[in-house]
């Protein structure tokens, strides 16, 4: 499936609906309170993520150009985990986020021209710390961060103003709090380039947040 993706993009998600279904029913018979936390917020994520790329199928094959035009594609059961039937909504917000890992929205992925992109290997408990900090530093150096001096302006990601107090206030996971803009790119600091950290602590940008594309793509890495 990833090596198709990778090939022709999302087109060719329609012809392996099949194999996201098998990956999805491997995951089902997986008992998640058994697994090390690593181990289970990497399960989680995967299950997500196999989701989101069959919504993101179902979406092509039907000629839609974005998952929102899928009705209730986030909120419909896509998987029965522990005898509990749960949407890509309930994964995300009922499993994901408590957790309290922010980082996780450098790799939770949408079908969408805006996700961030897809990692080519699953999620693992053993490496999931190094995983999730490349996601970050991936999604924010590909477009998640840009840096415009002529306007003194750091314009980032519309998923850290959805998301942004994840970020300043993890212990809280999952909020609906607003977080200052300021404060969203403190906490994002860690993970930009250094250049543009270094720019950001000694010219104090104005932060913005960027229109989401929710056109259906998906890319890979």
């Amino acid at each position: 499936v990833l090596e198709d993706l990778q090939a022709a993009g999302v087109t060719a998600l329609a012809t392996h609906r099949t194999a996201l279904a098998g990956y999805r029913d491997s995951l089902q018979s997986v008992d998640p309170d058994g697994l090390t936390r690593p181990e289970a917020l990497a399960y989680w994520i995967n299950l997500y993520n196999a989701g989101a790329l069959d919504l993101a199928a179902e979406a092509n094959a039907g000629g839609e150009a974005s998952v929102l035009r899928v009705a209730g594609g986030f909120r419909r059961p896509w998987a029965i985990v522990a005898g509990e039937r749960l949407s890509l909504d309930d994964i995300e917000h009922g499993k994901i986020r408590r957790f309290s890992d922010p980082r996780i929205h450098g790799g939770l992925v949408c079908g969408s021209a805006s996700c961030p992109t897809l990692r080519y290997e699953p999620f693992s408990g053993s490496d999931i710390d190094d995983q999730l900090e490349d996601q970050m530093q991936t999604f924010l150096s590909g477009g998640g961060a840009i840096r415009d001096e002529a306007a003194n302006s750091l314009y980032l990601s519309r998923i850290f103003l959805w998301y942004g107090a994840d970020f300043t206030r993890p212990n809280r996971m999952p909020t609906l709090l607003p977080a200052r803009k300021q404060a969203v790119a403190d906490a994002l600091g860690r993970w930009l380039q250094p250049d543009i950290e270094a720019w950001r602590i000694a010219s104090g940008p104005r932060v913005e947040f960027q229109p989401y594309d929710w056109s259906l793509a998906c890319t890979i890495r």
